[in-house]
């Protein structure tokens, strides 16, 4: 296997000692910590539902309205081009890349739990200014606030996770980020639903009740605790062995401490964290979990579905509830694949969900290409047949991706990076990921307009390249300890040769 690493277990030192029993403690601190993806979630599904409703756009973008009812009743790729409209969409992500690296510092010192917190009061802030908007600068203000909520949200959520996990569920535990993200996705699909009928004020209550997963994970995260990886990256190694102890379920947990307080005093000797990650041992998590990954995931296109899901069926010549709903139905897929994930990612593993949805992916997006050259852009509305396979051919690419790309974006870097740059590698692949989510929101529709079924052809392009990635460059990290991911490497045939051996070179801020 061209990109092969290790199966089950892979080499470890000391991960045949560590015992655990799943305890309520343990699933309370993981499911309050992952409402994170709750936030992320919701805006991604309430965003391209508010930019449909008309309500919305008669208020702050009338030339769009104006456009929208001059080809009410016929297809058009252009109906929504709006570079003014789309910035009321990807403003909050070019906030969150900048929130992150502040993110990464308070979630480096003060811990995984503080930056969940912080992200929870930004978000609630920006859900009530946009709620009580006024004029577009109060919108671009609290989407802005929205975004440093999601950035400091996705910067700790999956590390928080992932070390509050036992190596043998991590990519199951992980997963609830992607889970309740996918679920906010249809919680506001169908607040969406029922407020696209209230006139006018309904799109205010959408992007008002953004504000409830807000509150739920502040309260919530008040009585979580820190993971025992930031304790005892902080020196409160007592409190760490009891957290450990006490999400572990057992007392008998020297082995996993051991190595926790070992890759503690590496991190201590590293002065520069960010330097650091640009030495040689660690150029494979920098090239597959701090670039590649995080890039990729929103290449895949499907994120542009969610983003614009509904305004995308109505230039398919939906009508406004046919859009919603079918775009309802996309986001179920969401929820149903993360599920199928989170229960078979750590038995079948990482590279098996990569590549075989990334082919799934890959022929949904050519068969959509060829259904829109053939039927698309004539002046009239598609056919009820057409436009139901549409749906589903959409709703198996969601499903592909909700598997695979969706989950594993954010399960596999968070596992990748060693303690002592695992803080500032979670703000790379953060920012990555908001900088290629960002463009794609901007661009999306204006690319719609110009290449038309061609830019579904495109992102099929850019799956084929990525699944290569996958297929030749990342070793399995199934049921591996996260503090020994990096033997993977040491062991790899195209890493090896690159990396060496750990030993051979000592930490410190130098490259």
């Amino acid at each position: 296997m061209a990109g092969g690493g290790f199966g089950d277990g892979g080499p470890t030192k000391r991960a045949h000692l560590y015992e655990y029993k799943l305890t309520w403690y343990f699933f309370y601190a993981c499911i309050v910590g992952a409402l994170g993806g709750a936030l992320f979630g919701y805006d991604l599904g309430v965003s391209g539902g508010v930019t449909s409703m008309d309500d919305f756009l008669k208020e702050f973008f009338p030339h769009v309205y104006e456009r929208k009812k001059a080809h009410l009743h016929e297809t058009d790729y252009c109906k929504y081009d709006s570079q003014l409209l789309t910035l009321f969409t990807s403003s909050l992500y070019f906030a969150a890349l900048l929130s992150t690296f502040g993110a990464s510092f308070v979630t480096k010192n003060k811990g995984r739990r503080m930056s969940i917190l912080c992200g929870s009061i930004s978000f609630f802030c920006g859900a009530l200014l946009n709620a009580f908007a006024k004029n577009i600068e109060m919108l671009i203000i609290g989407r802005c606030l929205l975004g440093a909520g999601i950035g400091f949200g996705n910067q700790a959520v999956p590390l928080y996770l992932s070390e509050m996990a036992p190596a043998k569920i991590r990519g199951g535990v992980n997963q609830l980020f992607q889970l309740t993200t996918c679920l906010g996705i249809l919680v506001a699909n169908f607040v969406n639903n029922g407020t696209e009928s209230i006139h006018p004020w309904g799109w205010r209550l959408s992007l008002g009740l953004a504000s409830v997963p807000a509150v739920l994970m502040f309260f919530g995260g008040l009585l979580c605790p820190e993971t025992p990886n930031s304790l005892v990256e902080m020196g409160r190694k007592e409190e760490a062995r009891r957290v450990l102890e006490r999400i572990r379920g057992t007392s008998n947990v020297d082995a996993e401490f051991q190595d926790l307080v070992e890759a503690s005093e590496e991190a201590k000797l590293i002065t520069n964290p960010f330097q650091n990650l640009l030495k040689r041992k660690n150029r494979p998590q920098l090239v597959i979990g701090a670039l590649g990954i995080p890039a990729f995931q929103q290449l895949t296109g499907n994120n542009s579905i969610l983003f614009y899901a509904p305004v995308i069926f109505q230039s398919l010549g939906f009508g406004s509830k046919a859009s919603l709903y079918s775009s309802t139905i996309t986001s179920v897929a969401l929820v149903v694949a993360t599920l199928i994930s989170m229960f078979l990612v750590d038995k079948f593993g990482r590279r098996a969900f990569f590549l075989e949805a990334g082919t799934e992916m890959i022929c949904c997006m050519v068969i959509t290409a060829g259904v829109l050259a053939k039927e698309f852009g004539h002046g009239k509305e598609l056919s009820k047949g057409i436009s139901a396979f549409l749906v589903i051919v959409i709703f198996l690419f969601v499903l592909a991706y909700g598997r695979s790309w969706g989950p594993l974006g954010w399960l596999v870097p968070s596992e990748l990076f060693p303690l002592e740059i695992r803080s500032s590698a979670q703000s790379i692949v953060v920012a990555v990921n908001m900088i290629f989510t960002a463009l794609v929101a901007q661009f999306f529709l204006v690319s719609l307009c110009h290449l038309r079924y061609g830019i579904f052809l495109l992102f099929a392009a850019l799956i084929v390249v990525m699944s290569l990635f996958i297929f030749l460059l990342l070793p399995e990290t199934k049921q591996v300890p996260i503090e020994e991911i990096y033997l993977l490497f040491e062991k790899h045939w195209f890493w090896k040769g690159i990396v060496g051996q750990r030993d051979q070179e000592k930490p410190n801020g130098n490259v």
